[in-house]
């Protein structure tokens, strides 16, 4: 059966996508290699870490969602999107391989007429050097005169309350008008607000900024964490006064480590960025290496409040609470608490752990102990550490229970806990 819209990759950009397109009651289908996850998602259960629940999919299902891993599929749709995951490299560098191969899957089925979006996090030029030679190459078509080609950088905050798909606007750019404006007929039916950029590098460098913004202004904070602690004063208060500014400030807040998908990049890192000379975004690697500095702050917090109460590192029993990335997410992706967890264990400390949304977590191959009864947990370990802040936790009460309380979000009642 032919459908309106491919999702190629059903991952943390892919399935939101997919239930927007859903819910606007176009016709979708879901391309992923993954036979694993596909069948799972045919049976209406969420991927290990997806960012929609198990009732989501199945609304998806019963709108006629069809999840599948059959690349002829792809050559049966008007509109195909590219939602591959992009992660940096040791050499870090985007790993372009998934957009790659679902290039390569589309371009054998590439019909006339059908309007191909990326919203992979790439750099810039990837949209116009990377990807447009591949569909061309192919499918004997030319982008922008046979079909056309845009890119449109995923927005998707998981667990966000307020903004959804709909009310989240959307930033395209097309390799030619015409495919900015066949992009834009696209996502004007799943979102309010379309803004058009002037062409696919201009969309791509959105996502760059975006992405570098949020990780800038952490490294920021952060610093400002270890600071403020060296001089005694409290940082949660000064956000809280500072953030009452009515114009130009916006308030960050510190933590034990940046995770989730969105990672930084710096441009010189790129093989397309060498005619730039010089180091044209140094803040970006200082932010990532301030920030990748953090785990070690945690520890080095961890390590002294157990020596000022008379315990050493080693032998001691942590407990760590919350090992996602964020906030009421099952989510894992490059959550500081793995390497927290590790460095403890390298200290000789007995770690276990505590997460409503994580059943299983593993630290080097390794099963760590799960804490069933928290409070009970809480109170026999020797050092109680708040990694992650899920509304289910009774912060008041753990700080009554725990012997030590560290808290590296600074969501414990004033006075309750110590804080990063």
């Amino acid at each position: 059966m032919p459908a309106d819209l491919a999702v190629i990759g059903l991952g943390h950009l892919g399935l939101p996508l997919a239930q927007a397109a859903v819910a606007a009651g176009i016709d979708t289908i879901g391309y992923d290699t993954d036979h694993r996850a596909v069948a799972g998602l045919a049976a209406g259960h969420t991927p290990v870490d997806g960012p929609l629940s198990a009732s989501d999919i199945r609304r998806m299902l019963s709108g006629g969602f069809r999840p599948t891993t059959n690349p002829t599929e792809l050559g049966r749709v008007r509109t195909a999107v590219i939602c591959a995951p992009t992660p940096l490299g040791a050499d870090r560098t985007p790993d372009l391989t998934a957009i790659g191969d679902a290039a390569r899957a589309l371009a054998a089925r590439l019909r006339p007429h059908t309007t191909v979006l990326l919203e992979s996090p790439a750099a810039p030029g990837t949209t116009e050097d990377f990807l447009r030679p591949l569909l061309e190459e192919g499918s004997g078509l030319r982008a922008g005169r046979d079909f056309h080609l845009a890119y449109s950088p995923g927005r998707f905050d998981p667990g966000n309350r307020t903004h959804g798909f709909a009310n989240t606007p959307k930033v395209i750019g097309g390799l030619t008008p015409a495919c900015t404006e066949s992009a834009a007929a696209f996502y004007g039916r799943l979102t309010d607000k379309v803004v058009r950029a002037r062409g696919p590098r201009e969309a791509e460098t959105v996502k760059l900024l975006e992405t570098n913004f949020r990780h800038v202004n952490i490294a920021l904070v952060n610093e400002m964490a270890v600071l403020c602690h060296d001089l005694g004063v409290d940082l949660w208060d000064v956000i809280r006064c500072a953030e009452t500014k009515p114009f130009g400030f916006q308030a960050f807040r510190p933590g034990p480590g940046v995770g989730g998908h969105g990672v930084p990049m710096d441009p010189s890192y790129l093989p397309q960025a060498g005619r730039t000379p010089g180091h044209p975004l140094r803040m970006v690697g200082l932010a990532q290496e301030i920030n990748t500095r953090m785990p070690q702050y945690v520890i080095q917090r961890c390590a002294t409040l157990l020596n000022e109460h008379g315990k050493s590192a080693r032998g001691a029993r942590v407990l760590l609470l919350g090992v996602t990335y964020k906030q009421d997410l099952a989510d894992q992706e490059s959550s500081p608490a793995t390497e927290i967890a590790s460095r403890l264990m390298d200290l000789g400390a007995a770690v276990s752990y505590h997460d409503p949304y994580v059943s299983d977590w593993r630290v080097r191959d390794l099963p760590v102990p799960r804490a069933d009864s928290l409070y009970e947990a809480a109170a026999n370990a020797d050092l109680t550490v708040l990694l992650q802040a899920h509304r289910t936790y009774d912060l008041q009460g753990l700080a009554v229970k725990a012997q030590l309380l560290l808290d590296t979000r600074g969501a414990s009642p004033a006075g309750a806990a110590y804080r990063l």
